[in-house]
């Protein structure tokens, strides 16, 4: 075509429906193409129809570079070439950028600003959890003479508020829409769910029903997804029946469906979920995932990954999500191998490379304690989010290399990514681990004048653990006193933990009776307040605390350690005596206490068992402790006859100074690197040293 031809209106028009078939996907997306061609090679590029359809085509095919450089080459714009450009970042994962937009939009021409222009702002602000933008765009609203109250805007609004954690706000909103329809309902009992109100979703769709109105799929879904937040799978039974009972068409809907297969799942009840999983008529990845994360979750490993197969077998494109919560798992059970293989098939899917998959990698190889591994995958990661910085802070933190966190932390901001308060507790928490004081005293202030992120408890937590661990224990005390927000169970607990370290007795009992006061039937108060008594010596008195929490029946959870061996995942509880190698186990760890008082002096510290059990007693429960009874195996299963070779141990709970001096010993006999996980960090024991330097 020429340069000199035009096109007629009736072809714009055309052109116009192909595009935007293109951008919902009705049309391969590269029959758009071409038109913008066609426009620049017949002077037509003026029309400014077809440049709108443009900018949202681009936008729809994840290029908003292209329709940002479209968009400043347009002679005329409107508020719709605005709002697509905006819905173009916002849809491409950038929307600080959108709500720039936005901003120019309004220095540019305030009197552009439309409900669509609105809306689309507000939604930017939820997104981003920013209640404070989402209220100037709130402000702009009024100021422009738009009811904000009416269904478009007032229902992000509603949505706005409840992402941003300002659900009252949101409550407020909702009453005061002049016209309550469907979707100001779903946003609303979607909003309690998210805001953790799951009985207000609950009551606000009985509401819903009395009043006439008819729940759609999206009602039922959140509706069943505030019963599995609650763990009420008796009243998601209920909804389940009444969508039987209804007529809804509920294996139809894979919403609905998966909503229920991940209820029954989450509320054990698998067979429950399987039946409904098996009666969807054509199944989509929300409702596989459901249940493969779910089997996973719930331990059955081996059948989600049966599951899995099938999914990969059939015709079903896999998406980034259940690429990264599977790789989540196997972090999780620290399942290297499997993660690799994880990853050995996503490189071959277009999924694989999203920035979600790679995180999730990340934390693989640093909860298996592949540090070199994952600083590898991380310098050669080409896009990062905050997510990526603060997966390496934390795992840095795991493995006591405090300063390398704080140097990352820095250069996360020189690189201008703004942390989050959850990279604030990785970095507070990486300090902790490594004593920094200095240095938490720095990042803690600086967290406090940021006024972008809301302190939590868990934040003075940290500092009172930092604090704690160094023997400041007033000043700890003094921290938590002065808090502006409500105290919770986790920060005394902490600041208790820290008494029985340092032997404060005297706090100590001050903060056990705060602990007694606020959660009476929690067994790890009395355990550690019993123990503080006993390594003083005050036996009467923290036997008659042991003694009140076996009035209650109260059980501390069981410790559970786990090894991997020939690519089976063995669990071990302590005074295990299931495992069918169990004698060969209990021989070799015998061999091993004698190598080490013979070449080491070692011997049992007893303080770790209770005080009223006989001395040969305490030596045979340490003994079967739960991680004495994994590396057992690993050893018996060839690790002894191996040069070199890591054995790594993962355990539930924190591991135990008789468990911890025993693993440094045998490291030091053995000649060998033995990696324990436990559930506050990584220890790694070579030649009779641990990475932790002693401080756990």
């Amino acid at each position: 075509m020429t340069t000199t031809m035009m096109l007629t209106e009736g072809q714009a028009r055309r052109l116009a429906a192909v595009l935007r078939w293109c951008s919902k996907g009705s049309l391969p997306p590269q029959q758009g193409l071409p038109i913008h061609a066609l426009l620049l090679s017949s002077g037509f590029t003026s029309h400014l129809i077809l440049n709108n359809h443009l900018l949202n085509f681009y936008g729809s095919l994840g290029q908003p570079s292209l329709a940002h450089h479209l968009f400043d080459s347009m002679p005329d714009r409107n508020v719709v070439s605005w709002t697509c450009l905006m819905r173009a970042h916002l849809h491409n994962g950038n929307p600080a950028r959108s709500l720039q937009v936005f901003g120019n939009m309004m220095t540019s021409s305030g009197d552009l600003v439309n409900e669509f222009a609105l809306s689309t702002a507000v939604k930017v602000a939820g997104v981003m959890g920013r209640r404070e933008n989402g209220v100037q765009v709130h402000a702009v609203g009024v100021k422009y003479g738009f009811d904000c109250s009416s269904s478009v805007v007032g229902n992000c609004l509603v949505d706005m508020y409840a992402r941003c954690k300002a659900i009252e706000e949101g409550v407020k909103m909702f009453w005061s829409l002049p016209v309550v329809d469907l979707i100001s309902w779903n946003v609303m009992i979607a909003g309690y769910v998210m805001s953790d109100r799951a009985g207000d979703a609950l009551v606000l769709f009985k509401r819903m029903r009395e009043e006439g109105d008819v729940p759609d799929e999206y009602t039922f879904s959140s509706i069943v997804k505030s019963c599995t937040r609650v763990g009420d799978v008796a009243k998601g039974e209920q909804i389940h029946g009444f969508l039987i009972t209804s007529g809804f068409g509920l294996y139809t809907s894979n919403a609905v469906a998966g909503a229920l297969v991940d209820l029954y799942v989450k509320c054990g009840c698998l067979s429950e979920a399987k039946s409904v999983f098996n009666r969807i008529e054509e199944k989509n990845v929300i409702s596989w995932n459901a249940l493969i994360l779910g089997c996973a979750q719930e331990g059955s490993l081996p059948e989600a990954m049966t599951l899995f197969r099938s999914l990969r077998e059939g015709r079903m494109e896999i998406d980034g999500f259940i690429l990264s919560s599977l790789i989540g798992v196997f972090a999780d059970f620290a399942l290297v191998e499997q993660g690799r293989q994880m990853q050995a098939y996503a490189v071959k899917l277009r999924c694989g490379q999203d920035i979600s998959v790679t995180n999730s990698l990340l934390d693989l190889y640093l909860k298996c304690g592949l540090t070199d591994q994952a600083e590898m995958l991380f310098s050669e990661m080409t896009t990062k989010n905050v997510v990526s910085w603060t997966v390496m802070i934390t795992g840095f933190g795991k493995h006591g290399l405090g300063d390398e966190a704080v140097r990352l932390f820095y250069k996360m901001l020189a690189e201008g990514v703004e942390p989050d308060g959850v990279t604030y507790l990785a970095i507070l928490s990486a300090c902790s681990h490594s004593g920094l004081v200095e240095e938490s005293r720095q990042l803690f202030s600086k967290l406090c004048a940021d006024k972008q992120i809301k302190l939590q408890v868990e934040h003075y937590a940290c500092m009172v653990d930092v604090l704690g661990r160094a023997g400041r224990l007033k000043e700890a005390k003094s921290l938590i006193d002065g808090m502006q927000l409500k105290t919770n169970i986790g920060i005394w607990q902490t600041l208790l933990s820290a008494c029985q370290v340092h032997g404060d007795v005297e706090m100590g009992r001050e903060v056990g009776e705060i602990l007694m006061k606020m959660d009476i039937n929690n067994p790890v108060n009395y355990v550690m307040m019993s123990n503080i008594l006993l390594d003083k010596g005050q036996w009467e008195k923290g036997e008659e605390i042991r003694e009140q929490a076996k009035i209650k029946n109260l059980k501390k959870v069981g410790g559970c350690s786990w090894v991997e061996v020939d690519k089976r995942i063995h669990y071990f509880y302590s005074g295990d005596e299931m495992h069918p190698l169990i004698d060969l186990i209990s021989d070799v760890l015998k061999k091993m206490e004698y190598r080490m008082r013979e070449e080491l002096g070692y011997i049992y510290d007893v303080r770790f068992v209770l005080h009223d059990v006989e001395a040969e007693s305490k030596e045979d429960s340490l003994r079967v402790h739960s991680e004495k009874l994994a590396i057992g195996l690993a050893l018996v299963s060839g690790h002894l006859e191996l040069e070199g070779g890591d054995i790594r141990i993962f355990k539930n709970l924190r591991i135990c100074g008789d468990c911890h001096g025993f693993m440094k010993g045998l490291s030091k006999v053995l000649k060998k690197t033995i990696l324990v996980r436990d559930a506050n960090r990584f220890h790694k024991f070579q030649d009779g040293q641990c990475s932790c330097k002693d401080f756990w």
